[in-house]
């Protein structure tokens, strides 16, 4: 169906006049006549009923007036959906209370404005796709992993590096530790299942396993961070690793510990990821706004040496 025919139907409906839509729409009335002539063959009725006063609705012009007005709206929120500037942000997360989001959450509190779509998606080949193809608008990833440097187009920056803390149950052996050395995790089992191979957090975690000499184990399926934490409370050979901004919340008699990591601390490096060409404005205000909040950790502290740096 032709939106203009009916944009032009809807306007005729509203001023009771073709002459009065013509101006209205600031086109002959030639062409209005010709659009609603248009329709009226393809609806296969008569929409209006000219008089010497104007233009009135015929009854099936009265049935289909409603149905014009939905169809334009249709079409509003469909130009809407995509145009910049009047969507929403578009932004991959990896998980919902890591680190990533806890970023989006402050940006949203600066900027309430500001309307937000938050998305996790599994791995960076998919959010690099999405960002080409214009699905999303900006992805938080540790870039670049070895073997897969990013698209020419792909503009990236660091935007925080996040502390890697040890999380143990209450009868492990660290969990009175203040601090414990990445040395002293030698040798103990450290379980983290769902790190998928090849992902950038894949990668991160095989160049600290080969250069401090740990044991992470990721056997077992992933069932979630309730069950890793319920496995963590309840088994004192196990411990984990935790971001210092993921945000978790287990029972009290759980007894679990975040224990600081140093000599060196080892920082988990965010990046934010987007397309160079991309036009929506609410992008570059997120951009400043990491830039402005990001913190710094620099002496005593390991990221691995193919991380982009800030």
């Amino acid at each position: 169906m032709d939106l203009e025919a009916v944009r032009t139907f809807a306007a005729v409906a509203e001023a009771g006049q073709f002459q009065k839509a013509a101006t209205d729409l600031s086109i002959t009335q030639q062409a209005v006549s010709k659009r609603v002539a248009t329709l009226e063959s393809d609806l296969g009725v008569q929409l209006f009923a000219r008089t010497p006063r104007g233009a009135e609705l015929t009854i099936d012009g009265q049935a289909f007036l409603p149905h014009a007005r939905e169809l334009l709206r249709a079409a509003e929120r469909a130009v809407t959906s995509v145009r910049p500037g009047s969507r929403p942000l578009r932004v991959d997360v990896i998980a919902s209370r890591g680190a990533q989001s806890g970023l989006m959450r402050g940006f949203h509190r600066v900027h309430p404005e500001i309307d937000l779509d938050v998305l996790m998606l599994l791995d960076i080949e998919t959010a690099v796709t999405a960002i080409r193809s214009g699905a999303i608008d900006a992805s938080f990833r540790a870039v670049a992993a070895p073997g897969r440097p990013l698209p020419e187009e792909i503009e990236s920056v660091r935007v925080l590096d996040e502390p890697l803390q040890l999380l143990t149950g209450p009868a492990h052996v660290l969990a009175g530790a203040r601090s414990v050395t990445l040395a002293q995790l030698a040798g103990h089992r450290i379980w983290m299942p769902g790190i998928v191979p090849g992902s950038e957090w894949g990668a991160y975690y095989d160049d600290l396993v080969a250069e401090f000499c740990l044991t992470i184990e990721v056997t077992g399926p992933n069932f979630g961070s309730d069950a890793l934490l319920d496995t963590i409370a309840d088994t004192p050979a196990l411990a984990t690793f935790m971001g210092e901004h993921t945000r978790l919340i287990w029972p009290a008699d759980h007894g679990l510990r975040r224990i600081p990591v140093t000599d060196p601390t080892p920082l988990y490096p965010h990046s934010l990821l987007w397309h160079r060409d991309n036009p929506h404005p609410a992008l570059a205000t997120l951009r400043a706004h990491l830039a402005a909040t990001a913190p710094g950790h620099d002496a005593g502290t390991w990221v691995p040496g193919w991380a982009i740096p800030r």
